[in-house]
């Protein structure tokens, strides 16, 4: 009975969490915590603060990048590839958006891409919602491609107890996802192209009217190049440090600082240089949207891996009796466990917290752990992702509408089978890395 009723409230408190969207995730964690801890009397399960803690840090400094036109900087060029090879758009709009992602840690920088990637389609007569499909699963799956990602943050320290340090997780991530999004895009080319045979293409007087709504006075971005330049150097200063363990000083009782900890030190550093060499006014930072969907990002994984880590701390015992056999015996199925989980969270970092130590106390493989890291980027399974929502409600042409019945929309297809690809060449990599 008591599995049952914790279990429903979990369930309702990330149901009502998604309907409130945002920070509201965060407060219903909270309610579904009270209830767990002080009414089911379950103990409360590990609060991942050094993964919030790095979120922070990353965040403040695109948070600059944003503030001195950094972040449109690289817009600007992003939009000059696509431009100058629309007919390869299938292809160049994944790569560009991972690659964002990958430098700056999380997805969200999708959002200043999308009305380019939705244009150059146009004028191609390309169907929007081919490129925008694998653009929107490349900006989710990057995430664990990302040294200063938060899923990544929260696999370092998991790892390292099987002297598996970031480099190695890069090494295995990187290549993989960019061949399985390869791979995503190649069998998006051959679907359907042609827009004037879209259902849902709109008249070209509405798209008039939007292609107007949508020019802006471009942000001054002189400071910009400096300043990813920056933060290019803080980054490979991070995997220089997870490439080389030597590095790092060694105290008196033998023992180096925690790689988490260090990644948020170099972070607050070189976002402290950025500010004096930029001239940043860094009160005006906070102010920024990237610093108000960070945080606000951090304060939801905090309140939903904490919600996750104490029910399954709580049931710990039984679920590994229950599932040791059958994960041993076909140890492929422990992504599969990662995929509906992340589909349910919304988070790549919060699933990994949540499940990862399950799945390491059950003795799985860590070469199977680490190649399965791919499958919790299943962001796209249910249409609430804020990327998703973003790209279907920009694509003016009606290309990506969202379907009625929750599972029919573009993007869901495209996301199970580049989480698929990725985790194929995963599993391979993973053989010549571990």
């Amino acid at each position: 009975m008591l599995v049952i009723l914790s279990t429903l409230v979990v369930v309702m408190s990330i149901y009502v969490g998604l309907k409130l969207s945002g920070l509201g995730l965060a407060f219903a964690s909270g309610i579904g915590l009270f209830i767990l801890t002080m009414v089911l009397g379950m103990p409360p399960g590990n609060l991942p603060i050094n993964v919030a803690l790095i979120i922070i840090s990353v965040i403040g400094f695109i948070a600059i990048l944003e503030e001195c036109g950094g972040l449109d900087y690289m817009v600007s060029i992003a939009e000059k590839i696509l431009r100058k090879n629309p007919k390869h758009i299938n292809f160049l709009a994944p790569l560009t958006t991972y690659v964002m992602t990958i430098m700056a840690g999380t997805g969200h920088t999708t959002y200043s891409i999308i009305p380019v990637i939705v244009e150059v389609a146009k004028e191609q007569n390309i169907r929007p919602v081919r490129p925008l499909s694998s653009a929107v699963i490349a900006a989710q799956i990057g995430i664990v491609a990302s040294p200063v990602s938060a899923a990544i943050a929260a696999s370092i320290g998991l790892f390292d107890k099987f002297n598996i340090s970031l480099a190695q997780i890069l090494m295995v991530t990187i290549p993989s996802t960019f061949f399985g999004l390869f791979f995503l895009s190649l069998i998006i080319r051959f679907l359907p192209q042609d827009l004037n045979k879209e259902s849902n293409f709109v008249d070209a007087m509405l798209l008039k009217s939007q292609q107007k709504a949508q020019n802006k006075t471009p942000k001054d971005t002189s400071k910009g190049p400096l300043s990813v330049l920056l933060f290019l150097i803080t980054i490979i200063t991070i995997v220089m440090f997870g490439l080389f363990p030597s590095l790092k000083f060694v105290y008196s009782n033998g023992k180096s600082i925690d790689s988490s900890l260090l990644i948020v030190i170099v972070m607050l550093s070189g976002s402290c240089i950025a500010a004096i060499l930029t001239k940043t006014k860094v009160a005006n930072i906070p102010n920024q949207a990237t610093f108000k969907a960070g945080i606000s990002a951090a304060i939801c994984i905090l309140g939903v891996a904490w919600l996750g880590d104490t029910i399954l701390s709580y049931y710990k015992a039984p679920l590994m009796e229950m599932a040791k056999d059958t994960l041993l015996q076909y140890p492929w199925s422990f992504a599969l466990v990662l995929f509906m989980l992340s589909a349910l969270l919304n988070s790549q970092a919060a699933t990994i917290i949540a499940i990862m130590p399950l799945g390491m106390s059950m003795g799985i493989s860590p070469l199977v752990l680490l190649a399965s890291l791919p499958a919790a980027c299943a962001l796209a399974v249910l249409p609430t992702n804020p990327i998703v929502i973003g790209a279907a409600t920009m694509d003016y042409t009606g290309s990506s509408k969202l379907g009625k019945y929750v599972f029919d929309h573009p993007f869901l297809i495209p996301g199970i089978l580049g989480i698929i690809f990725s985790v194929i060449f995963s599993y391979a990599i993973a053989e010549f890395v571990v």
